[in-house]
């Protein structure tokens, strides 16, 4: 089985068939998850000292912090499976 990478943003990848959910980490529950996962030492930073603009949520139960935009990451998902033909 060949893994996919999605290129998130200042040299970070994440493999496609572990995501779940991508959303703004801006309403009150997912804020919540995200401090008891940084409580867990499940949250991965990889947004570089920049502001967290998205929460990825992986199926292992991390959550990555992304820089970019939610909808930047979906549309290039989207792209990346047009381009494979998924």
């Amino acid at each position: 089985m060949k893994t996919e990478l999605l290129h998130i943003g200042f040299g970070g990848v994440i493999a496609v068939n572990r995501i779940l959910a991508v959303v703004s980490p801006s309403p009150a529950p997912i804020r919540r998850l995200i401090r008891q996962a940084k409580e867990k030492g499940l949250a991965i930073d990889m947004t570089c000292g920049r502001k967290t603009k998205a929460a990825i949520f992986l199926d292992s139960g991390h959550i990555a912090l992304v820089a970019l935009q939610p909808e930047t990451i979906v549309g290039r998902l989207r792209q990346q499976r047009e381009r494979l033909g998924t």
